[in-house]
């Protein structure tokens, strides 16, 4: 098996461009992270093959200034898998495409029952990939020599995954609907950060008083801060769980934090003086967060019977209408039309349930024109008959 070389030096990086600059075709992309290692989403390797040039692996921490590459490479066909768990990264230093092709989109639209990385190359291809060393520590230096040839081996086979995949869209009639859906996640703009990021806290819904709440709001920032200074990943210092048993017992001294059985993770005992100080925060604390945080979407649709059952009536035969489309066109329903895009349609239908008015407002919470042509008219239909059934029970009641 070949022997890989991290690319650091400018000598080793002009050398990298010029060979990916003469390379023919599309230039396979990816990217490493440290993801649950370290706070940061930064890319620790990134990977690039084109035919008639090779594999190269250069290390983004050891260059300053990608600028080069991205010229070499922007106008030019990318591809992906999973394009949108990269592309941030790769935006960090610097790297852009203008089109990209996402084998792992593709795979989905394309109905495959198994989309991740290893299981497509085996099926378009017959090869058998090991993903030993996908959650590995990529901010390990030096990098091992296995861990190398499993980063090239992920951008090596993606051009044959991708000219596989475009044989089978175009069969099946799928490429326009394809390039949609890249174009859609290649301009996607990224979240908002959020109000309170602290409330992704898993499992603090169970957590009920305002005083609780604040408890644990006060040890999220506190951990954050400093596992940002650290570049840590916050769950390797004191785990989500921990806070939130914390924040449930409410301890009134720092012994009591001490003696928490529950209060675990690396850091939980080393700086127990930065816990206790948030917690005092908390504790003392008079902007109290609301149990309950308001927001635009609409409720669980579990509730809708009670709730609204007009609305109720027109998701549940919408869904069965909409799954048919998707079962038509073999791909998954999710892939077809965003699950949230129909539930919103449904809780705040149009004025006039028309095909053409639905399709106005999937438009407008951003479906692609392929969705839309796909669903909007089977959605009409199915709040139309879901209406007419509220009325004949009605009738039929009276």
């Amino acid at each position: 098996m070949d022997e890989f070389r991290v690319i650091a030096s400018p000598v080793e990086f002009g050398d990298a461009v010029r060979r990916i600059a003469d390379g023919e075709g599309p230039v396979a992309v990816d990217a490493e992270r440290a993801s649950g290692f370290r706070y940061s989403q930064r890319a620790y390797l990134i990977q690039m093959f084109r035919r008639e040039a090779g594999t190269f692996l250069f290390d983004p921490p050891e260059i300053p200034d990608f600028s080069e590459l991205q010229a070499a490479v922007r106008p030019v066909e990318w591809v992906l898998h999973a394009a949108s768990q990269d592309l941030a990264c790769l935006r960090e230093v610097g790297l852009d495409p203008e089109r990209i092709f996402d084998t792992e989109l593709a795979a989905r639209l394309l109905g495959m029952p198994r989309v991740g990385l290893a299981s497509v190359v085996e099926e378009l291809l017959g090869i058998r990939l090991a993903k030993e060393h996908s959650a590995s520590d990529w901010s390990t230096r030096p990098l091992p020599q296995s861990w190398l040839q499993y980063a090239a081996l992920d951008v090596e086979l993606l051009v044959d995954v991708r000219d596989r995949l475009v044989e089978r869209l175009d069969v099946t009639a799928k490429a326009d609907l394809a390039l949609q859906e890249f174009e859609a996640v290649l301009h996607r703009e990224a979240k908002s950060p959020a109000a309170e990021p602290w409330r992704r806290l898993s499992g603090i819904h169970g957590v009920r008083g305002q005083r609780n709440l604040a408890v644990a709001r006060e040890l999220w920032l506190a951990r954050d801060a400093r596992a940002a200074e650290l570049d840590v990943a916050p769950g390797r210092m004191v785990p989500d769980a921990a806070i939130l048993a914390v924040a449930k017992a409410l301890p009134q001294s720092r012994r009591a934090l001490a003696d928490l059985r529950e209060f675990t993770g690396r850091a939980s005992r080393t700086e127990l003086d930065r816990w206790w100080a948030a917690v005092e925060r908390g504790l003392a604390a008079t902007d109290l967060p609301a149990v309950r945080v308001p927001n635009d979407a609409p409720p669980p649709p579990r509730a809708w019977a009670m709730r609204n059952p007009e609305a109720d009536a027109r998701l549940r035969l919408a869904k069965q209408a909409v799954a048919e489309v998707a079962e038509r066109l073999e791909m998954p329903v999710e892939n077809l039309l965003t699950p949230d895009h129909l539930r919103r349609v449904a809780w705040w239908p149009p004025a006039e349930p028309t095909a053409d008015a639905i399709a106005a407002a999937l438009s407008r919470l951003g479906a692609r024109p392929w969705q839309v042509e796909a669903t909007a008219q089977v959605i009409a239909d199915a709040f139309v008959d879901a209406e007419q059934s509220l009325q004949d029970a009605v009738h039929g009641a009276s």
